[in-house]
């Protein structure tokens, strides 16, 4: 077929239907009239489809509505039943996934706005207030004047205002509710931003008789506790539901149809390996972010490398903070994750991010309801329900690898590494085998142990040393030495390091002394010693697991 644009960061259903490839997901609008939910939270991970199917909502039920959008769609053909609620509601929209401010005062502000900016999007019912009163404070929002203890109850004013224009109830959808919760969160002003929220939502969703019904999206179900206190008539549907399951994300037929229709069948494979994977209910999800950018690149390459599309645009500080503060049984179960196993964990949908500390289970959670990680199965245990979850997909693992080595790197910066790089300068062997033990405790590894890694550990470790060049497999003599150390001037040291791999403990010091051979079969210093160099150090390093040794032939 001809080549169809693909709506790569487009989130505007209007817009959307204006050309643009389009998987139908319009018996979303079925299913959620069907429950009949009075306040619907759906928890699934960024950009996975909330943000379209919100705005696919609103311009299908808003009294501005026509059938226009929505002909040759699945849902035009779910029955009467359904479509004499096209067009019949005052729609309140909102997406807070702006808020991302460094302080709670640009927080509000920006909440300011986006209120604002709703209340102007409905103006037109001014002149149909009854009350001199309301006509003023509505006016006070469209200024962005309101009294701050007023932004508190907004959008219950406002559905009042739109209730009494259209004499309907009204309609809120709210996208992205938790964005500015894990914003301020990590920017340590949690507290004044629960209660914000909390007030906003209580107003709107509890006490609000105006209201019809409510749709509301995110990664988490933040606990009733903290946010949805007191609502009885919340109804959630998280990633473990069955219902709801396909809406959010492209299933394999969906996927595979999108490949087929690009005429990019031949590629399945790789889209599966990096963006599939996703388990929801009992429905296999692809991440439709990362396989449209990946269609999106084949417009003249058939065969584009797969890239880590999620990575770019998901923030990873829960990724970031479990690394960081990992016990060491934490770390060994990250490195199984990486490795391609599973961990068994019991499941807590209910949450605050204050619980993010409180146990490690409490942050495998959070991975899982993100998208970091996956359910393989479930089973129950007296009153909890228990899971074994994996990482995804190629992406997501590509998330964690490059989110330890930037975690290690930053680490190496703040530590005290002058031992270490004096020892190296002195040939202190059992210093240096110390030394480097120690940081392997500490850092994650990826569970293959292959020569790369420790090749990147060691790098990472001497990245720091000051006035010294660091260089990696550059060629010397009849080969490329792992590492080469050496001072700008030829009257200061150089050194040659070599890396091996041992299968066991005990054969540490028979791989060091190969390391060591072959510095000299090679000629490693040749190279120098045409710079000028006299002073060369050469060593052997050899690992197994999280355990090495140094020597040096330097005696």
């Amino acid at each position: 077929m001809a080549w169809t644009p693909l709506p790569v960061g487009i989130e505007d259903f209007a817009e959307l239907r204006q050309g643009y490839y389009f998987i139908d997901k319009t018996l979303f609008i079925k299913d959620l009239l069907d429950i009949k939910g009075k306040v619907n939270l759906f928890t699934r991970p960024r950009r996975f489809g909330k943000t379209l199917n919100m705005s696919m909502l609103r311009y299908f039920f808003e009294i501005s509505a026509t059938q226009d959008l929505f002909q040759g769609l699945k849902i035009m053909d779910a029955g009467k039943t359904y479509l004499t609620h096209m067009g019949k509601y005052p729609v309140i929209s909102l997406t807070l996934k702006s808020m991302k401010q460094s302080s709670y005062e640009e927080t509000f502000y920006c909440m300011k706005e986006t209120i604002a900016n709703e209340f102007q999007r409905h103006d037109e019912i001014l002149p149909h207030l009854t009350y001199d009163a309301d006509r003023k404070k509505f006016l006070r929002f469209v200024e962005q004047d309101a009294h701050p203890e007023e932004y508190l109850s907004a959008l219950k004013f406002l559905s009042k205002c739109l209730a009494q224009a259209y004499d309907r109830k009204v309609i809120i959808l709210i996208d992205e509710y938790d964005v500015p919760l894990e914003n301020a969160y990590f920017g340590g002003f949690y507290e004044r931003m629960i209660n914000l929220i909390r007030s906003l939502f209580e107003s709107a969703l509890k006490t609000n008789d105006n209201l019809e019904f409510a749709v509301i999206t995110g990664c988490l179900r933040i606990s009733k506790e903290s946010i949805f206190t007191g609502l009885n008539n919340l109804n959630v549907i998280s990633i473990t539901n069955h219902h709801f399951a396909e809406h959010f994300g492209f299933t394999q037929k969906e996927t595979a149809q999108l490949l087929k229709d690009y005429d990019l069948e031949e590629n399945a494979e790789t889209v599966r390996d990096w963006y599939d994977g996703y388990q929801f209910g009992e429905t296999a999800v692809y991440n439709p972010w990362s396989v449209i950018n990946y269609v999106n690149s084949c417009y003249q390459d058939k065969h584009p490398f797969a890239k880590p599309y999620w990575s770019n645009t998901s923030s990873n500080s829960i990724v970031r903070k479990l690394i960081e503060h990992a016990d060491i049984t934490a770390k060994e179960e990250i490195e199984r994750l990486i490795a391609g196993d599973d961990i068994e964990k019991p499941i807590h949908e209910d949450m605050t991010y204050d619980d993010i500390d409180s146990t490690q289970n409490n942050l495998w959670n959070f991975l899982l309801f993100t998208g970091y990680l996956k359910i393989n199965r479930e089973w129950q245990e007296g009153d909890t329900i228990y899971a074994a979850m994996s990482i995804p997909n190629r992406e997501v693992r590509y998330i964690y690898k490059h989110a330890v080595l930037r975690w290690f790197e930053e680490r190496t910066e703040k530590e005290e590494l002058s031992p270490l790089y004096e020892s190296l300068l002195n040939g202190a062997t059992k210093t240096i085998t110390k030394i480097l033990s120690a940081n392997l405790m500490e850092t994650i590894s990826f569970y293959d142990h292959q020569e790369s890694y420790y090749h990147g550990f060691l790098t990472g470790m001497l990245k720091n040393m000051k006035n010294y060049i660091i260089l990696s497999n550059r060629e010397s003599g009849n080969g490329r030495p792992d590492i080469l150390v050496k001072y700008p001037s030829v009257q200061g040291k150089a050194m040659i390091i070599e890396i091996k791999v041992a299968k066991s403990y005990m054969e540490l010091e028979t791989k060091c002394d190969e390391a060591l051979a072959q510095i000299e079969t090679m000629k490693y210093e040749y190279t120098l010693r045409q710079e000028g160099y006299q002073d060369i150090l050469k060593y052997g390093a050899a690992f197994y697991r999280k355990e090495c040794m140094v020597k040096t032939s330097n005696v």
